[in-house]
């Protein structure tokens, strides 16, 4: 019986003849160095993809919170160093990979066959994260329209409000003077008989913002929860429409294209962001807000407790979107001798930065906030979905011309969300143009769009009225410690299998020789601590994982179940395709198995013009047929 025919990508053995069509592409220009997958148009486009890829919406969200849950200004000390130890050592790594191969997150595991299933995991995550990704975006677009009124519809509690919500806090009752007496009586009492309370007696009730009230009733209709499908927000799918729109339109010629549209897209939140900052710095209660995130409140003592650090490092881990596969993507359309090791640095450190920047901004209205509204800054910070669209709108609602300031801000995070997409579905497209070059040549626009329909589609249960539940779901699973497990045998897989050193060698013949003190610092870090500290990082999120929830909503255990077999079938590829590729090998199966660990036959610089006299071996891809692993009796790699 004939076997299954596999993707190439998936084979060890004999596959189909492997070729590259000379056909014009709109990613490829006369220009380029690469005439068969193109090149950025220039470097600018690259660096700006790249920053606008790792700055996303947890710079302005998550980062600020984190600060001041953290001790403040102390936790940028843990921050700073889990860059420098763990953040910038694998973005190099990635970059450096792309770039040298000109492959993206699949294909460029001809490096280590064995570990090919880590590039499918990193792509499958990518694509769960675009699905969801895009939903956030959606809301965003949607509070971006709301704010075109004279009056912000969460600036006050309306019509869809109910008793609970209240703009001050809410006072369930307090001592006051009644015929020369004290007595305790509830709110409702003393004002109906003109009596005043007693300073520092009253007791209050929970109540909620406008804001959030609206969120939850108006925005997304949310239901009591997962169990409650209800039916299709109409307004938020077709945001989520629009959304994926603009991606389509971005991307439809490649990087040729969304490197064009990433120099607004990029850069426009930094004036964003300048201008609430100098608005926020104006307002009244600003300077405390500051103080919490960075100021007089820093508490040094923090860094004595273990959790600052774990959130320091996620944090870097995160923020700089390694592991996702799309660093790889993006600088696989580098040229070959262009400096990667001061990109990869310019964009950690413009990362981290823009991170501490936000904070200022995002403090500041949030202390006139406090101030307002007579509570501590405590009691009005948040993070994630609560920041952005409860406690920052809330605040925003407050201030003079409140519409120009809630339109800035959520065109801010809808610019911060775009980049970060367009990078996402680059991946994508790239994963798809390494398999099937010749069919991405002529259809790069058909299956672009189509990619784009298809998540649209995938979207819409996130857009229902249990669609909340649906986002939060698949971030709690499917970004989470999969992605370290693929970060973790990437590192393991590049410096203890293919060989540290000989890494270093490959980044040398792009970048140029460099000292043996150049290299102690990224040995160090390659070999020994990076490494350990994404161990810890995955054991501490397995030790402390708990069931998914939404605020104090449970989801079911089926809810649970579904997010289990989301991050399964993620990661379920690494042994999967490691057992394809030993079956396929020749030979015992120790023989396989060490196979299946050297580089593939056509592993090395995509050009021959760069591979130089260390690949010139190597089999090229266009006149030969594509053996992805060598067998025993094959060429063995000689090594400088």
């Amino acid at each position: 019986m004939r076997m299954l025919n596999l993707p190439g990508f998936l084979s060890c053995g004999k596959k189909k003849d492997f070729s590259l069509s000379n056909e014009k592409d709109a990613h490829a220009s006369a220009n380029d160095e690469n005439s068969e997958r193109g090149n950025w148009s220039n470097k600018g486009d690259y660096l700006l993809s790249m920053v606008g890829y790792a700055v996303g919406l947890g710079n302005v969200w998550r980062f600020p919170y984190l600060t001041y849950q953290n001790g403040g200004g102390a936790f940028l000390i843990p921050y700073t160093l889990m860059l420098a130890l763990a953040g910038l050592p694998l973005f190099f790594m990635e970059c450096s990979l792309g770039q040298f191969a000109s492959l993206g997150p699949i294909s460029m595991w001809r490096i280590l066959p064995l570990f090919q299933g880590v590039g499918i995991t990193m792509v499958i995550i990518s694509t769960f994260v675009a699905i969801y990704y895009n939903v956030i975006i959606a809301y965003a677009l949607y509070y971006l329209f709301a704010s075109f009124q004279k009056v912000l519809p969460w600036s006050d509690c309306f019509s869809w409000a109910d008793e609970f919500c209240s703009k001050t806090q809410l006072v369930s009752g307090c001592n006051a003077t009644l015929d020369g007496q004290i007595i305790h009586a509830n709110y409702s009492f003393i004002i109906n008989n003109n009596l005043t309370c007693i300073n520092g007696t009253m007791n209050y009730k929970s109540g909620q913002f406008p804001s959030e009230q609206y969120w939850n009733k108006v925005a997304l209709q949310r239901s009591s929860g997962l169990d409650e499908t209800g039916g299709i927000v109409w307004y938020l799918a077709l945001c989520l429409l629009l959304s994926w729109i603009i991606v389509g339109a971005a991307l439809f010629k490649g990087i040729k294209s969304s490197g064009k549209v990433v120099y607004f897209t990029a850069l426009f939140p930094y004036v964003i962001l300048l201008i609430l900052l100098v608005r926020g710095a104006t307002l009244e209660g600003a300077l405390d807000g500051i103080e919490y995130y960075i100021g007089r409140q820093s508490n040094i003592t923090k860094l004595m407790e273990a959790e600052v650090w774990k959130d320091a490092a996620t944090q870097i881990f995160y923020s700089l979107s390694v592991a996702w596969g799309g660093l790889v993507a993006l600088s696989s359309y580098n040229k070959f001798h262009n400096n990667c090791y001061s990109d990869a640095i310019l964009v950690c450190v413009t990362n981290c930065l823009t991170s501490v920047f936000a904070g200022f901004a995002i403090f500041s209205i949030l202390g006139h906030m406090a101030f307002v509204s007579e509570r501590p800054v405590s009691e009005v910070v948040d993070s994630g979905f609560d920041l952005a669209f409860v406690a920052y709108p809330e605040a925003l609602s407050r201030l003079p011309v409140s519409p120009l300031w809630s339109f800035l801000f959520f065109f801010m995070l809808l610019l911060l969300g775009l980049d970060s997409q367009f990078a996402t579905i680059e991946t994508l497209t790239t994963t798809i143009q390494d398999i099937y070059p010749k069919v991405m040549k002529r259809l790069r626009i058909p299956i672009t769009l189509g990619v784009c329909i298809l998540l649209f589609f995938l979207g819409l249960v996130c857009v229902t009225q249990a669609g909340i539940y649906w986002v939060n779901l698949i971030d709690h699973f499917c970004a989470g410690w999969g992605i370290l497990i693929a970060a973790v045998l990437e590192i393991i897989g590049i410096v203890y299998i293919y060989g540290g050193n000989r890494f270093i060698e490959d980044i040398e013949m792009m970048i140029g020789k460099k000292s043996c003190l150049f290299w102690m610092w990224w040995r160090v870090c390659w070999f020994f601590v990076t490494p350990v500290l994404l161990m810890a990082i995955l054991v501490w999120s397995l030790v402390t994982f708990s069931p998914p929830t939404y605020g104090s909503v449970s989801y079911p255990d089926w809810g649970t179940a579904v997010g289990w077999c989301m991050i399964i079938f993620c990661i379920i590829w690494i042994p999967i395709v490691a057992v394809i590729k030993i079956v396929k090998a020749e030979g015992n199966l120790c023989q396989r198995i060490v196979s299946c660990c050297r580089p593939a036959a056509n592993w090395g610089p995509y050009l021959a013009c760069n591979r130089g006299e260390r690949y010139s071996h190597v089999v090229d891809p266009k006149k030969e047929k594509d053996h992805e692993i060598p067998t025993v009796s094959a060429f063995v790699y000689s090594q400088q």
